[in-house]
C-alpha cells in the first residue's frame, strides 16, 4: 500500500511538473485566410515597464485572425512555475520558433538569456531576415546581444525626450516619405508613452516615416508644445537596412512607440501591421484591418516591483489566447488616463 501511495505521489508530481512546463509553452495563433497565409511571425515579449505581455498577443491576434499570418508569442516566464514574469530577464523559452520564421517582432528590455536559449535568435539575425522593434527593443538585450538596438534597429537607449507620464507623443508624417506603403491609411497616431531621444540613427541611411511631436498632456487631443523640444522633432518610426555581426544584410522597422496603451491608437497599430506586410514581401493593404479581435484592456506603463505581484497573477501564455482578455491593475504612480478601451470588470 505504501509503495502504491508513493507511486501515486510521484505520478502527481510528474503531472504537476509537466503542467508547469506546458504552461511555459509559447502562445500560438494559427493563421486564418488572408494575404499573410503561409508566413510565420514570432513576437517576443519581455519588458518590465511597457506591458509587452499585453500588447504582443493583441497584435498577434490581429495579424493571424485578420490577415492570415501564423503567429507565435514568446514571453519572459518563471523557469520553475511557468507564469509570465516580465521582471525575469533571463528566460525566454520558445525562441526555437524563429528557425522557420519569416518575421521577428521584438518588444524586450535589457534581456540576458543564456547562450543556448539565444541560438535561434543568433541564427535568425545571421540569416538577414526582417525585424520589427517596438519601444524598448532599442535596448532590448544586454551583454553579448547588446549590439541589437544600435546595429540592427539603428538606435539604443539614450533618454526620455518628452516628460515621462506627463507629456505625450503625436506622430507627424515625414512629408518626403508620405507615400511609402507602410504609411498606408496612417493619419492619426498618438502615444501616451512620450517621445524617446533618438540621436544615433543615420537618417541618410534610413527612411524616416514618422516624427514624434511632444504634446502638452497625455490627452490624445492635446496640443503640440511650441519651442525647442519639437525643433527638430525626434524620429519616431523608420525603416533601415541592417548588417548582422556576421556581415549579413537585412531589413528592419523600428518605432519608439509600443507601450500597450500606445496601441489603443488605431493608426499606431496600423503602422506595425503595415510594416509586417512590407517586410515579408507582401503588398501593404490600402487600409489594413487592425480592429481588436478580442477586447483589449491595456494597463498603463510603469515598473512593478512588488515581489508577489506576478506570482499572484499567475498568468500563463494561454491566458492571452483567442477569446481571452486578461484585465490588469495599473501600476503604482499611474496618472489618470481615461482614453483606453475599458471593460466593466477593470479595476484601478
Amino acid at each position: 500500500m505504501k509503495k502504491l501511495f508513493g507511486i501515486c505521489l510521484m505520478t502527481l508530481g510528474l503531472a504537476a511538473a509537466l503542467g508547469n512546463a506546458a504552461s511555459a509553452d509559447p502562445l500560438v495563433f494559427e493563421g486564418k485566410d488572408g494575404a499573410g497565409k503561409g508566413k510565420k511571425v514570432v513576437l517576443i515579449a519581455g519588458d518590465e515597464e511597457y506591458r509587452s505581455e499585453e500588447a504582443l498577443p493583441m497584435l498577434a491576434k490581429i495579424l493571424s485572425q485578420h490577415h492570415g499570418f501564423h503567429c507565435t508569442v514568446v514571453f519572459s516566464v518563471d523557469p520553475e512555475k511557468g507564469y509570465i514574469d516580465p521582471n525575469n530577464q533571463k528566460n525566454l523559452p520558445g525562441l526555437e520558433a524563429l528557425d522557420d520564421a519569416d518575421l521577428m517582432i521584438v518588444a524586450t528590455r535589457f534581456r540576458t538569456p543564456s547562450d543556448e536559449q539565444m541560438k535561434p535568435f543568433d541564427r535568425y539575425i545571421e540569416s538577414g531576415k526582417p525585424v520589427i522593434g517596438l519601444r524598448t527593443a532599442t535596448h532590448g538585450f544586454q551583454g553579448k546581444w547588446g549590439y541589437f538596438g544600435r546595429q540592427i534597429l539603428g538606435e539604443t537607449w539614450v533618454a526620455h525626450h518628452g516628460g515621462h507620464k506627463r507629456e505625450g507623443c503625436r506622430g507627424v508624417i515625414e512629408e518626403a516619405n508620405a507615400k511609402h506603403p507602410v504609411l498606408n491609411s496612417v493619419k492619426d497616431v498618438f502615444a501616451p508613452s512620450d517621445v524617446y531621444t533618438v540621436k544615433n540613427l543615420d537618417e541618410s541611411q534610413s527612411t524616416v516615416l514618422l516624427r514624434g511631436a511632444v504634446t502638452k498632456t497625455l490627452d490624445p487631443k492635446s496640443e503640440i508644445i511650441d519651442g525647442r523640444k519639437n525643433d527638430p522633432m525626434m524620429s519616431l518610426a523608420w525603416l533601415r537596412e541592417y548588417t548582422s555581426p556576421g556581415g549579413k544584410n537585412g531589413q528592419a522597422f523600428c518605432t519608439t512607440m509600443g507601450a500597450a496603451v500606445d496601441l489603443v491608437s488605431e493608426d499606431a497599430r496600423r503602422i506595425v501591421v503595415n510594416a509586417a506586410f512590407h517586410l515579408t514581401g507582401l503588398e501593404v493593404p490600402a487600409k489594413a484591418d487592425v480592429s481588436f479581435v478580442d477586447p483589449f484592456y491595456p494597463s498603463f506603463y510603469g515598473f512593478i516591483t512588488e515581489k508577489e505581484f506576478w506570482p499572484g497573477r499567475n498568468l500563463k501564455p494561454e491566458d492571452f489566447g483567442l477569446g481571452k482578455s486578461p484585465v490588469a491593475k495599473d501600476p503604482p504612480g499611474t496618472p489618470e488616463w481615461p482614453f483606453r478601451k475599458m471593460g466593466p470588470e477593470r479595476s484601478k
